[in-house]
């Protein structure tokens, strides 16, 4: 930000730092445990102008009605099914209540003065206006220091804590800057050192690890084989697998039906996709590629020695099941963040979120409002993108495919809850979110956290995250075993130590620590215990720590459907290889849907949006898996069942029967 200077007197701190906290007031927010890399230092000089934006509440009534909302439009028995919102809609539904916005404008301008020029934002979430720091002072009974990062280089102005009135509390959800601060942008001061990312994403550096490869020991000799899918999987065997065949090339598709594919720190190659069509799908010409939205810097492609097996498996896998309907890649931050410049890869997704809904640039809940200065990037960033922060530039998708996360342990419970209302209004506005369950079955990556990933000394199961958010699909991983073939039923992944991929590798699945069982879920997981009770302990409540328990018997179930997922024939790098993990699950059924997607509309229907409500009502679309584990934290893992189960949910699709339960709907 830029500094300027006021002719305020001195004396105004000295006055300030006198200032009893009257009766009136309360502490709305103090300094925690997280801040402590931060170094306290000087006094904020009293006039400093500071930008002030204060987060107004959201709507009670409206986050309490929020889930009914989605279900009204996503249930099949739902008179209002397919009934979706605008982005204007939601907006106005959530938008804090009006006595909200006239008490907190009241107090400022009662201690600020009449004049204090105050701007409601355009998506009602704050109310924003400049102060000087002695102002803000004042204001909030508070100092305000410089906070130092000596190992980034960083500088943000801060408080430990400040005070609002009793009464004005409850319409207040967060004010910056306060004690998460603000960033001073002084050239000086902006020197950083790169430090590496700390985690080895499930498809770039964010949690799970990289997508598993090995050598192809077998290439298919023609596209169309089907005898050896039990060694390598080529989009004609996801045909026999899962029942459909590809488009025509010429078929005319909807120009407002591309397909959406999250990246972050990984990199599609040309060359990489072309080898691949030529191959296996020489119907798609060469050259044929996603259009890029590249978020805050995010750009793409690379060449062929620099492509990443994320980015390569999630388009080879997803281009050849909807073509030629369109892919589109939200290729998301610099690579100077995305490599974990500053080390402010703690977070994830809040840039993505903020550059498809502008409004989530500035929407307050759970004590946090905008991104989080900590755990995500700050722009303009002068080691990569110097533009401004993006916000709302790209519509989204009908259908988004994400092959990236972490555990639920490595970020604050609001940082998530907040994520996952927005993925919830995503849903009310028929967007369709499908996410990658993980690689490593209950447990989490080794050495994060425990020495094996898990929780409390390495043996409570380890949930991952986005993925217990109730409001998107997570997809698991199955596999045709040695010796089967495509026409018989898929198992779960199960690739245990010394597998020729890189380690271990089984269905991400287990139960959520902070989310609990939504309600279109709760009796097919009441199914799975009273049927095919686990034989572990438990706990409620996310309550592991004052237990014996290994997982939480109240929490979101993950997954809800599944995929092939193991001996992917890919090209990356130049080489024919074969990859594996829940990354690959997770594009393959979101562009099913989008198939889907595609035939509803030319029926003159919209998008299905969050199909959730709709699988678990008609589980028989889905072809259930029963074989299987997801061994982890020193056990077994659970286990495949009739049903739903915590290995691969629902099932694989029967991508007929699915068309015909959703063209079946309004």
């Amino acid at each position: 930000m830029r500094l300027l200077l006021l002719p305020l007197l001195a004396a105004t701190v000295d006055l300030v730092a006198a200032r009893a906290v009257p009766a009136s007031h309360v502490v709305h927010e103090r300094r925690d445990a997280r801040s402590t890399t931060w170094v306290k230092r000087d006094r904020v000089e009293p006039h400093i102008q500071l930008p002030v934006r204060i987060g107004l509440k959201q709507n009670t009534q409206a986050m309490e009605q929020a889930q009914a909302w989605l279900m009204d439009v996503s249930h099949p028995g739902s008179e209002s099914y397919g009934q979706h919102w605008s982005q204007n809609d939601v907006i106005r539904a959530f938008q804090p209540a009006d006595d909200s916005v006239t008490a907190v404008r009241d107090w400022i301008s009662s201690v600020l003065g009449e004049k204090k020029q105050i701007t409601h934002t355009d998506n009602k979430a704050w109310l924003a206006f400049d102060a000087s720091a002695a102002e803000l002072e004042t204001l909030l009974h508070t100092q305000y220091h410089e906070h130092h990062d000596a190992a980034g280089g960083r500088v943000k102005i801060t408080c430990d804590e400040y005070h609002v009135p009793k009464h004005i509390q409850e319409h207040i959800d967060y004010i910056t800057p306060g004690v998460k601060g603000v960033h001073v942008h002084a050239s000086e001061l902006r020197k950083r050192s790169f430090k590496p990312g700390h985690h080895g994403g499930y498809g770039g550096p964010f949690g799970w690890q990289p997508p598993k490869q090995r050598p192809a020991p077998h290439m298919p000799q023609n596209g169309s084989e089907l005898a050896t899918c039990d060694v390598a999987i080529t989009p004609a065997c996801l045909q026999a697998l899962y029942n459909f065949q590809p488009l025509s090339p010429h078929a005319k598709v909807s120009p407002n039906n591309s397909m959406g594919i999250f990246e972050e720190g990984d990199f599609y190659s040309q060359q990489d996709l072309n080898s691949f069509f030529t191959n296996f799908t020489s119907y798609i010409p060469n050259g044929t590629h996603p259009t890029l939205n590249g978020i805050d810097g995010g750009s793409a492609p690379v060449a062929v020695l620099d492509a990443g097996g994320e980015s390569d498996l999630d388009f080879e896998l997803a281009i050849p099941i909807i073509y030629p309907q369109t892919t589109t890649l939200y290729q998301t931050d610099d690579l100077y963040y995305a490599e974990g410049g500053n080390g402010t890869t703690g977070g994830i997704f809040n840039t993505f979120l903020d550059a498809i809904d502008g409004s989530y640039c500035t929407y307050a809940a759970y004590g946090e409002t905008g991104n989080d200065p900590t755990l995500d990037p700050t722009y303009p960033d002068p080691n990569g993108y110097t533009g401004k922060l993006m916000c709302g530039v790209y519509k989204p998708t009908n259908v988004i495919s994400i092959s990236y996360g972490e555990q639920e342990q490595d970020l604050p419970a609001y940082y998530q809850q907040r994520q996952c209302n927005e993925f919830l209004k995503l849903g009310l506005q028929g967007t369709s979110i499908f996410v990658a369950s993980g690689d490593t079955g209950v447990g989490g990556i080794n050495g994060d956290g425990a020495a094996n990933g898990c929780l409390r000394n390495g043996t409570v199961f380890s949930p991952t995250q986005p993925n217990s958010c109730p409001w998107l699909t997570n997809v698991g991983a199955t596999k045709v075993y040695p010796g089967r073939t495509v026409y018989e039923p898929e198992s779960a992944v199960v690739d245990t130590p010394g597998h020729p991929y890189r380690g271990a590798f089984s269905s991400g699945g287990g139960f959520s620590n902070i989310f609990p069982i939504p309600a279109y879920q709760a009796s097919a997981v009441a199914t799975y215990f009273a049927d095919h009770n686990p034989p572990y302990p438990y706990y409620f409540n996310g309550q592991y720590n004052s237990s014996d328990g290994l997982y939480n018997r109240n929490g979101r179930g993950i997954p809800d459907v599944a995929a092939n997922g193991d001996n992917l024939a890919t090209y990356v790098d130049g080489n024919f290889t074969l990859e594996g993990g829940t990354s690959a699950s997770s594009p393959i059924f979101a562009a099913l849907v989008n198939r889907i997607n595609e035939e509803r509309i030319k029926a003159g229907k919209g998008p299905v949006g969050f199909i959730n409500p709709v699988l678990y009502n008609n589980p028989g679309v889905l072809n259930d898996i029963v074989n299987g584990t997801n061994p982890g934290c020193g056990t077994d893992g659970f286990s495949c069942a009739e049903g739903w189960d915590p290995v691969t949910g629902l099932g694989t699709a029967n991508y007929p029967k699915m068309l015909k339960l959703f063209m079946s709907l309004k």
